[in-house]
């Protein structure tokens, strides 16, 4: 392994080799050459693409012995010696995000002893799951100072091949999983650790560090964060949506987030204040129904595309008023109907009877207790017709 073009150079972006084999797998056709400087999925940094000759790169993995560069196009058409030509911007995105990873983790182990348990490189942000319940807001801080301390040291990266019995001699952040082909990743007197990825020559070369967000994750804290050209981009991003935000409220960029909580507290005063207004109207609303029911005791009607919240509150605020009656209302909404009946505390029949006797008719299902159910169902009735079914039970 350590006579790949990818280790032995991984700033090589071109390279020349022979095809030894093409074939066709369940991911697709592939090549085998007898070198490459395309790195294979692995070690959580993803697969290179780019070209060999004409044929665009898709995915490369590594399968026995053999390194697959799965391509779009007819293998045939490639013989003998080729050249291979890595998508450079994508290699060196991850180089720096991998390198950044190491020396992010390194630092949260040197200043607090927080491992690191898990790595994803994805598309948008890195993350790392760090041993710890609870990370503060100034450990990150600090993590992050000193990660990008390293990098603006612009300290060398070593690798190296060693055996089993070499390892005694490292001081390695954690153990290592395999018995050979054992490569080291080093940046003198800070972090040394087993690893297959790919990485610049010195720590300078991921240019920044910057975390951008953590979540708790189980028993860990899930660190999400950003290196070199991703720290940009992200940037770019954030000032774009700041831009956006400030000059939709009128206000400078840093003054965004009081105008934002301001607007947030005037809406919820906003809603405080329709909530109470349309709890009024109701109040208005059950009086009317009451008042027309002619002093029967019973209340019902019909309604179209109201909530069965609203029935809710409607059929309380009929029978906070009318202690003595019955509140029957239905209403439909497309093709439900949904009903509520409600009592109030002086009368003594259950309204469970009345739930029990219309659900099957609307193949519908409901809930509640003695004083007061609702339901709803397919619209199998019109909601006058149901008013009518339960009158009926009344």
């Amino acid at each position: 392994m350590k006579d790949l073009f990818y280790y032995q150079d991984p700033m090589m972006q071109q390279f020349t080799a022979d095809v030894l084999r093409t074939g066709l797998d369940e991911t697709g056709p592939y090549i085998v050459l007898s070198n490459t400087a395309f790195y294979p999925t692995g070690g959580g940094q993803p697969h290179d693409i780019g070209r060999i000759n004409d044929l665009r790169v898709i995915n490369v993995e590594k399968v026995e012995d053999d390194i697959r560069h799965y391509v779009e196009g007819d293998i045939k058409a490639l013989e003998g010696e080729v050249t291979g030509h890595i998508d450079w911007e994508r290699r060196f995105d991850h180089m720096q995000q991998h390198c950044g990873q190491h020396i992010l983790t390194a630092a949260f182990v040197e200043l607090f002893d927080f491992p690191t348990v898990s790595f994803h490189l994805g598309m948008g942000l890195v993350t790392i799951d760090i041993a710890a319940a609870q990370i503060t807001d100034e450990q990150l801080a600090q993590a992050e100072k000193r990660a990008n301390e390293i990098v603006l040291e612009n300290r060398p990266i070593e690798t190296k091949w060693v055996t089993n019995e070499e390892l005694a001699h490292y001081p390695l952040r954690k153990d290592i999983s395999v018995d050979e082909d054992i490569r080291l990743v080093i940046i003198p007197d800070y972090d040394y650790n087993g690893c297959g990825g790919i990485h610049p020559t010195s720590t300078g070369q991921v240019s920044s560090i910057k975390i951008m967000s953590t979540e708790k994750m189980k028993k860990n804290t899930r660190v999400s964060f950003v290196c070199g050209n991703r720290v940009l981009s992200q940037l770019a991003m954030r000032k774009s949506v700041l831009s956006d935000v400030a000059r939709q409220l009128s206000v400078p960029e840093e003054s965004a987030g009081d105008a934002l909580r301001k607007v947030f507290h005037d809406i919820k005063e906003t809603e405080k204040n329709l909530e109470e207004a349309q709890n009024q109207l109701l109040r208005y609303e059950a009086m009317e129904l009451i008042a027309a029911s002619r002093a029967s005791g019973i209340v019902a009607a019909s309604f179209k595309n109201r909530t069965v919240q609203t029935l809710q509150k409607l059929g309380r605020e009929v029978i906070s008023l009318m202690s003595e009656g019955i509140c029957l209302l239905a209403a439909e909404n497309e093709d439900k109907i949904q009903f509520i009946a409600a009592r109030g505390n002086q009368v003594d029949k259950t309204m469970k009877e009345i739930s029990g006797g219309i659900l099957p008719l609307i193949n519908g299902k409901g809930g509640g207790n003695d004083s007061f159910v609702q339901g709803g169902g397919e619209r199998l009735l019109s909601a006058e017709e149901l008013l009518g079914e339960m009158r009926k039970l009344v």
